[in-house]
């Protein structure tokens, strides 16, 4: 089935980001037009847009967005335009290296270009790559699809933790393109999604992506998944990641770590999910991954319902890093990585 587009660009170089507004599911499918900058940082932020990719694209788009103010400017004005609103982008959120990856590839679009091209030239040339991005994202995903329906067998439990599916991405989704492309090859599967606390993307997200193609899908909360895995219900875990260092830790949504070490202690093998663009090869190991700290208020008053004492101290770290020791592999879109070692994701990453 033809699934809803979870970021697109709408219009030309005036035009503007149209996106699933993610705070809204499972109970209703709204879209948010964000027309400047401030609305697409917000959207980072706020996690109308969530996912590694998803939120590069978005920042890729956020760029022609911001910059649409110098359209008729000097070329100085225009260039000093275009660091401000790469710059800003950039505090939106501090894990999700795709996001810093993708601006830079934004700003290396248009640099060292001359006054030979206008503001508008410019912003076209932004937009084509910003397109570009997305594109390549939705290919990626793909990709990774294919690659990684071949270590699934019909039959099969699977548990994963978050959201890395179509509402993650372009198109497809990372961890969720597995199953689906193993369910498009007459897999039938048994998939346990994670709630995901405290925001519940496990539930809100994942879940309903999976009811959408009709795929068997069980939810349990966070701490049932020792139990399944014990039952032997579960026999593969796949997730996602934000940013994967070049040891091959692995920062993904807070539990991830939790979940790799049960499928250790269970024997079941545990795979991560991600494209070329997720790894920071600049960091040695998942030690040196910065780890974003969210509002206490989403586990004191989760939804807007108050569940915790007045005044308790929060501790709310929205990632933690699983150690590259408890992956069994890493599915890109070039391949499998394994065994999980710097040098393996150097052969196939291919870039510094």
């Amino acid at each position: 089935m033809q699934a809803p587009r979870t970021i697109e660009w709408i219009g030309g170089i005036d035009g503007f980001v149209r996106l699933i507004d993610q705070t809204l599911l499972p109970t209703q499918v709204g879209y948010r037009d964000c027309v400047t900058v401030d609305e697409v940082w917000e959207a980072i932020r706020m996690l109308r847009v969530r996912g590694a990719p998803a939120i590069g694209i978005a920042a890729a788009f956020g760029v022609v967005v911001g910059v649409q103010t110098c359209l008729d400017r000097t070329w100085g004005a225009y260039q000093h335009r275009l660091r401000e609103v790469a710059d800003y982008l950039r505090t939106s959120r501090p894990t999700a290296v795709n996001l810093f990856w993708a601006l830079d590839r934004m700003e290396r679009r248009v640099q060292g270009l001359t006054e030979q091209f206008s503001p508008r030239q410019l912003t076209l040339m932004l937009l084509e790559e910003a397109q570009a991005i997305a594109e390549e994202d939705r290919q990626m995903c793909r990709a990774i699809g294919r690659h990684g329906a071949a270590l699934l067998r019909d039959g099969q439990g699977v548990l994963t933790h978050c959201n890395a599916g179509g509402l993650a991405t372009a198109d497809y989704g990372t961890a969720l393109a597995v199953l689906f492309a193993a369910a498009e090859q007459g897999k039938r599967l048994h998939v346990f999604a994670d709630e995901t606390r405290p925001l519940l993307q496990g539930a809100r997200l994942t879940a309903w992506e999976l009811l959408q193609r009709q795929i068997e899908v069980t939810l349990i909360c966070d701490n049932m998944a020792a139990q399944v895995m014990k039952e032997r219900q579960v026999e593969l875990v796949v997730v996602g990641a934000d940013r994967i260092a070049a040891n091959g830790d692995t920062a993904n949504k807070i539990g991830t770590y939790g979940v790799g070490l049960l499928a250790q202690a269970h024997g079941i093998p545990f795979y991560v999910a991600a494209p070329s663009s997720t790894f920071d090869l600049n960091l040695a190991t998942g030690d040196a991954i910065p780890i974003e700290q969210r509002d206490p208020q989403e586990v004191t008053h989760g939804f807007g319902r108050q569940t915790a004492p007045d005044g308790i101290r929060v501790y709310n770290p929205a990632f933690d890093v699983t150690p590259a020791h408890l992956i069994e592999a890493i599915i890109t879109e070039k391949g499998l990585i394994r065994p999980v070692t710097a040098e393996a994701i150097r052969q196939t990453v291919g870039r510094s």
